[in-house]
């Protein structure tokens, strides 16, 4: 398996299926991440739902036998791989009857084939960039005022800081002050959620 660093009490909790509080928290770190990537490659929701509990399924079967070696990659590589072939499997399978069987799923999670999808995903990296993204801005939500995190939107959208200004009644000095202070913290903010993923498996 591919996975370089995490938090060795997660990994060992999930590898037990009756371990749902781990489950429910792996499942909050991750799920969102594959509905939407698989929405991104043209699943429905329902489609992409399917998805992310087989890639679920999966994982508990092959995390019984996880031994972890720092040398071979991080843990979103493995994780993107596993989703990438999932969604292929899943969009070559969809109009076949009958579709896919559990055991079908779970070994093609184990054991990519030579002709699945290519080994680099440009979806997957920049849909986990936004995973990140999204993910930090929540924390910022919680640690700045509505008003900041108003102007702040309006920023990242690509408005003037003057008309930001105006339309807060504030300087424009005031205003390029609370963009860079927001920024490094969710540079920050992304930064250690990284490195908490790199330890999960650690």
């Amino acid at each position: 398996m591919n996975w370089q660093s995490t938090r060795v009490s997660l990994l060992a909790r999930v590898r037990n299926f009756q371990d749902e509080t781990a489950w429910r928290e792996f499942d909050a770190q991750y799920g969102e991440l594959i509905l939407r990537y698989g929405r991104r490659r043209g699943l429905s929701l329902c489609e992409a739902e399917d998805v992310r509990q087989m890639v679920w399924l999966g994982l508990l079967r092959v995390l019984e036998q996880f031994r972890y070696d720092p040398a071979k990659g991080r843990f979103r590589g493995y994780l993107g791989q596993t989703v990438r072939h999932a969604v292929h499997r899943y969009s070559n399978s969809r109009n076949q009857t009958p579709s896919l069987t559990l055991e079908e799923w779970t070994r093609a999670l184990e054991n990519p084939s030579d002709d699945g999808p290519p080994a680099v995903d440009e979806e997957w990296e920049s849909e986990w960039r936004r995973h990140h993204l999204r993910k930090a801005f929540a924390v910022i939500r919680d640690d700045y005022s509505d008003r900041s995190v108003r102007m702040f939107q309006r920023l990242l959208r690509g408005d003037r800081v003057d008309e930001v200004a105006r339309d807060f009644e504030t300087t424009a000095a005031a205003v390029y002050k609370l963009q860079q202070r927001l920024k490094a913290r969710l540079r920050r903010q992304i930064e250690k959620q990284v490195e908490d993923e790199d330890r999960l498996c650690e």
